[in-house]
Formats: structure tokens, C-alpha cells, sequence
């Protein structure tokens, strides 16, 4: 681990800090960090950071309730900027946004990235605009039944490839599925979030519990 002595901070005393969503892994914000601020996110486990138009330090979601609880900071190869992984109780722009990063500059139509969070936010569109002639759209107009039904029938489409061993198929199943599955998270108000959490507090129990068998 690195000192705090070993980190590069410029002429003003300041180092640059890319806080980023833990689960999303969306870059939310660039901000400041001096020594202080750095100090006080270390100890509170929560972002603080140096307000370079006010000259003064400001602890993340401290007047909004918006706090973003520290994961990891890495330190770049020349120690003189930062990533900051949080998990984060709301918006990170104080503007209410989810990121500061939401004016698309360029977006190449051959290398677009795929995330199930943007797939999320497609879902999510198509619920609220419902355009005609739209799959997704004849799903959330039947119903939540309707959701449930094809959600079943996907499930025994994976079970049959994978009975079979047939791999490309199976894959083919999984990712139907998956999309169905997403249909019903956008139908009942559940966040690709809400799934990482509990699969991540599954992550420490099942680490504690392989603790616990070592120590026996």
C-alpha cells in the first residue's frame, strides 16, 4: 500500500481523483483531492475532496445525503492521479445526474460498448415510450403474466441445452433469458444495483464461511 508521502500532488497542492461506480463502473465525477481531504476520505471511508472555486474542503453528500462510501483508491503509475471506486447513495452531479458525464462528444457505430446497465436504461425507455412494433413493448403492455410466463419458458430452454451439452445453444438460452429477466427487474422496479448488492453480500457470507471451515 501506498503512503500518502508517496503520492504527487501539484504546485497547488491539489491531486486529480476519478471517483467511479463500483457496480456500474461508470465514471461519475472528476474531482480535487489535498492532503487533508485525502486524509479525512481515508479515515471516514467517504469522499471528500478540496473545492478549487470555493478554496475550501467539501465531504461528498454531506448537505445533499448523496455520500459515496470508498471501495479502493488506486494511485496511476506516476502516483500524481487517482481512481476512486464507491458505492454511492445517489446522484453524484449536482445536478442531479448520475454522472457528470452526460454530453455525448463522439459514440462510434462499429464499436459501441455493450453493458447490461445501458441495457437497463433501454428497458427502461421502452416502458415509458412504448414504441409500436417493439418486442419489449408487447411484453410490459401484457402484462406482468404475461413477463412471468416467458421467464418460465426460457428458464427450461436453458435447462434443455444445458441437458444436452450443447454449448452454443445454451448460450443462446442464457442470454434469452437474461433479457427476460431484465424485463421483469424493469416491471417490478428492481436495479441492475439492487441484484449486485445481494450478490455481493453472498460474496461475504460465503467468504466467512469458508473462514470459519479453514479455522476448523
Amino acid at each position: 500500500m501506498l503512503n500518502i508521502d508517496e503520492l504527487k500532488f501539484d504546485e497547488k497542492g491539489l491531486i486529480p481523483a476519478i471517483v467511479v461506480d463500483s457496480v456500474s463502473k461508470k465514471v461519475l465525477t472528476l474531482a480535487y483531492m489535498n492532503r487533508e481531504s485525502l486524509k479525512i476520505t481515508l479515515e471516514k471511508g467517504l469522499t471528500c475532496f478540496y473545492s478549487r472555486s470555493r478554496g475550501e474542503l467539501w465531504l461528498k453528500g454531506e448537505t445533499s445525503g448523496n455520500y459515496q462510501h470508498v471501495v479502493s483508491i488506486t494511485a496511476d503509475c506516476d502516483k500524481d492521479a487517482l481512481v476512486v471506486v464507491v458505492d454511492k447513495d445517489g446522484p453524484a452531479c449536482h445536478l442531479g445526474t448520475d454522472s457528470c458525464f452526460t454530453a455525448p462528444v463522439y459514440q462510434s457505430e462499429e464499436r459501441s460498448e455493450f453493458s447490461l446497465e445501458g441495457l437497463y436504461s433501454l428497458l427502461l425507455d421502452r416502458r415509458a415510450t412504448r414504441p409500436e412494433g417493439s418486442y419489449t413493448t408487447y411484453l410490459f403492455d401484457k402484462g406482468i403474466d404475461k413477463i412471468l410466463k416467458k421467464v418460465g419458458e426460457e428458464c427450461t430452454e436453458v435447462i434443455i441445452g444445458g441437458k444436452a451439452g450443447d454449448k452454443a445453444e445454451t448460450v443462446y438460452e442464457i442470454a434469452d433469458l437474461a433479457y427476460h429477466v431484465m424485463v421483469l427487474m424493469v416491471e417490478m422496479g428492481i436495479s441492475v444495483e439492487d441484484i449486485h448488492r445481494e450478490l455481493a453480500s453472498r460474496h461475504i457470507i460465503d467468504h466467512k464461511v469458508k473462514q470459519e471451515k479453514m479455522t476448523k
